[in-house]
């Protein structure tokens, strides 16, 4: 939880409480968890404490701002990386308060709130974000199959929320976000304002300050750790391929342990190997995946790396 973070898709990281609870098979190998248990914390589970993290630590924020309204460039935060901060708990209550005012205090911050229960989030925000969430906020859900897209992404859309995103990582199974007769990447032309007679979709945002529109962007990437599940190479490919169709910014975070061969670098040493069918191509000999840990496996993608983020 230092100052820099190693997360390549953002600038830093802010937990205001450390702890979470399990919701679905992404957390299976949670690595905040991980590192949790290992410093002698237990703060995972519906009835274990969470921590809220220092005042000191929630000063922090304050100095990015401030140095990124001098430096004249934004930076992204990402909140939480070792906490959910729409967890629907009565202890948490008040520490989301305090966070969503902070956020109001850092303008010059944009703050990725990443969620696994973007149905909580419309009702726990404060009542001035009802309609219009500030310019520097943008909501993201975690989602690693279909199962999950089906049951996030809907509700993630009903956010009004300048910039929403998914996390697909670690990415399980084939994710598609167009399926050829509705696409979340796109916006539907359909009048969800609430007010009568308004169309509302991407070119009337500047006018109404409504954002009704599909997904801004999309992470994925593998499973790290000692218990890591391989990702299959054409579910990461598809999502490329989806987002490119649709002109939505994709970023490549990482292989994880596992990478087909043909992205590793030659002469990189691994420890384990698997084949798995190719499904785009079921006459192809498949792919062979070689474990090497996250930092030899790297962030290629069809030989590139995928950097992209919204303006």
């Amino acid at each position: 939880m230092a100052e820099q973070t190693g997360i390549e898709w953002c600038h830093h990281t802010f937990n205001p409480w450390m702890g979470c609870t399990k919701v679905s098979a992404g957390c299976k190998h949670c690595y905040a968890e991980r590192e949790n248990l290992r410093y002698g914390k237990h703060r995972w589970g519906p009835g274990a404490e969470r921590q809220v993290t220092s005042d000191t630590y929630w000063k922090q924020p304050l100095k990015w701002d401030r140095k990124a309204a001098a430096d004249g460039v934004r930076r992204r935060v990402f909140c939480g990386s070792w906490c959910d901060v729409f967890e629907d708990r009565p202890d948490l209550v008040a520490p989301r308060a305090r966070l969503f005012e902070l956020i109001e205090q850092t303008p010059h911050l944009d703050w990725l709130l990443l969620t696994k229960r973007p149905e909580n989030v419309v009702g726990m925000v404060p009542a001035e974000w009802q309609g219009k969430f500030p310019a520097n906020v943008w909501v993201g859900t975690s989602v690693e199959d279909q199962e999950t897209a089906n049951k996030r992404i809907p509700a993630l859309l009903q956010i009004p929320a300048r910039i929403r995103f998914l996390s697909c990582e670690p990415l399980l199974d084939k994710v598609l976000l167009d399926n050829g007769e509705t696409s979340w990447l796109t916006c539907d032309g359909e009048n969800r304002s609430g007010i009568a007679g308004e169309h509302v979709c991407c070119e009337a945002f500047a006018v109404t300050g409504h954002h009704f529109h599909g997904i801004d962007w999309v992470i994925a990437g593998g499973e790290s750790g000692p218990d890591a599940r391989p990702m299959h190479p054409d579910h990461a490919y598809s999502l490329l391929d989806q987002c490119q169709a649709a002109g939505i910014p994709f970023f490549f975070k990482q292989w994880g342990e596992w990478t087909p061969r043909r992205e590793l670098p030659e002469g990189t040493q691994v420890t384990a190997s698997v084949v798995i069918a190719d499904e785009a191509d079921v006459f192809a000999p498949g792919y062979e995946l070689l474990r090497a840990g996250k930092r030899a496996a790297g962030r290629l993608l069809r030989q590139r790396t995928w950097d992209e983020v919204p303006a």
